[in-house]
């Protein structure tokens, strides 16, 4: 077991578990547990939104793909990079003032608020969406602890998955949002930090663009982004690029929005998070690339850990440790805001609104982190024994989120009339075509988000025609909402 990087990891968690200790006290309200109230600073909502969205796939699931499908995989991180851009531009300002002006401090609360929904079932339906894809989504995770520690320490695959959801719990349990903020944000630097120094050291150390090119002819990969052989080119690249339309629905990202201090805060957010992604889905792409003439047959899993053989062949392990730790920090930055978010789905929409509305404070924190254990059990439970790649799993979940929640974002900020009944239907209605698309093995052709995003999307419109939003209330609200958008007035708020 190498000295080196056994020491920086075990410092690299005592510093996890001291900031969650120091978080630990200050978090008074169900508000301070769950959105940090709303005080996040530029960097810290930023590269908080992106460390939590990029997780283990990044240094490993997408330069995995790259190492065993070449450049066609690329279209994966082009789409990512023009849905964290649009995400940004279009919904971050919007869903901040709106989640504000109606007191909402959980995805499925705004539904509620913003739809005029009396019957409660438009929250009750998508919290229980948020449990389900939440803990497939937080497996993935463990599943690349698991593959990180066997690989790095030589230990059982399943004891790595259980220490490395020790300490997740642990800091989770304590700070809150705000410790998985302030965590957040060293984590993204140390990810993007990585994502630079490797793939520049490892480009040196293979030969060169040269040298990459004849290891993929000889492989009889293709270096063009253009796909060639199975599907239609067009088919493929937007299978590949629908990985963009997830972002409008992720609720982990989007309490990111929710947190910032201001509109104007958000702004500056926006410049340093698309510059981060950017940096480092490029750094992901040509570790994968560089992978293929360095290493030559990874396969069955093993080309998932493409990352972590670099580094432990290109430094010392000092030096090793600490870019190992990036790995981890992709890993931890997004496990730790699933927990949150599943368990504010439990606390917020179920256990105050059907068990005890007049839960205090205290209790319904207390209630909040015994949550963020009971989800981490069960997403320890899949982890143990997962069926598919770490880009596999995380694949599902993401387009679940992106299927069932996406296009509501995008009628709740964008069309006024939109109806609590059209909401509700687009949602189960895209959620069931995911799901079945998935299972009847249509995947292969074209990612199935695609298909639960139209038929939302279509479902909202028709519904709407029949049913649509009379609530004046809600009209009205609507109407506040976009003057101070317009206004760029964030004093208002």
């Amino acid at each position: 077991m190498p000295v080196g990087i056994l020491v920086t990891f075990v410092v690299y968690f005592v510093f996890l578990l001291g900031i969650g200790f120091y978080f630990y006290r200050r978090n008074v309200s169900i508000e301070d547990y769950l959105l940090g109230g709303r005080g996040m600073g530029a960097w810290v909502t930023a590269l908080s939104a992106q460390a939590s969205d990029m997780s283990g796939w990044l240094l490993m699931g997408l330069p995995g793909a790259i190492y065993l499908g070449g450049m066609r995989h690329a279209w994966i991180a082009i789409g990512l990079f023009v849905g964290t851009v649009l995400n940004w531009k279009l919904v971050s300002g919007r869903l901040r003032i709106y989640t504000q002006k109606t007191g909402t401090i959980t995805l499925p609360c705004f539904f509620e608020q913003r739809f005029g929904d009396p019957t409660g079932l438009l929250r009750t339906v998508s919290a229980i969406i948020i449990l389900i894809f939440f803990t497939i989504y937080a497996s993935s995770g463990l599943v690349a602890t698991g593959k990180l520690f066997e690989s790095t320490f030589n230990v059982n695959y399943k004891t790595a998955v259980i220490v490395g959801s020790t300490i997740i719990i642990a800091y989770t349990f304590l700070g809150g949002f705000l410790a998985v903020c302030w965590t957040d944000l060293f984590q993204g630097s140390l990810m993007v930090l990585a994502l630079i120094i490797v793939p520049v050291v490892a480009y040196r150390k293979v030969g060169g663009t040269e040298a990459i090119s004849e290891a993929m002819a000889s492989k009889g990969m293709q270096k063009s982004l253009i796909p060639q052989g199975g599907k239609l080119p067009a088919l493929a690249i937007i299978s590949a690029m629908a990985w963009g339309l997830g972002y409008f629905g992720q609720p982990h990202i989007l309490a990111r929005f929710m947190s910032a201090k201001s509109l104007g805060k958000l702004a500056e957010s926006m410049a340093i998070a698309i510059i981060w992604v950017f940096i480092s889905l490029a750094g992901a792409v040509t570790v994968g690339l560089i992978g293929i003439g360095m290493f030559k047959n990874l396969a069955g899993g093993e080309e998932e850990k493409v990352f972590i053989y670099m580094i432990s062949n290109l430094f010392n392990p000092w030096v090793g440790g600490i870019l190992l730790a990036a790995i981890l920090s992709a890993i931890m930055s997004t496990i730790d805001s699933q927990l949150l978010v599943s368990s504010s789905a439990l606390t917020e929409d179920f256990y105050q609104m059907a068990i005890k509305k007049n839960a205090s404070q205290k209790e319904i924190i207390l209630v909040g982190r015994i949550c963020v254990i009971v989800i981490s059990v069960v997403a320890l439970i899949l982890a143990l024994r997962p069926n598919d790649t770490i880009l596999g799993i995380v694949a599902y979940a993401w387009g679940g989120f992106g299927a069932a929640f996406g296009p509501l974002v995008i009628f709740a900020l964008f069309w006024r009339k939109t109806s609590w009944q059209a909401a509700l239907a687009g949602m189960v209605t895209g959620t069931v075509v995911l799901v079945v698309w998935k299972r009847v093995g249509l995947s292969s052709e074209m990612y199935e988000i695609v298909p639960g995003f139209i038929a939302n999307c279509l479902t909202i419109l028709f519904v709407n025609m029949v049913v649509g939003q009379k609530d004046e209330k809600v009209l009205k609200e609507y109407e506040e909402v976009i003057t101070l958008v317009k206004e760029n007035n964030s004093s208002k708020v």
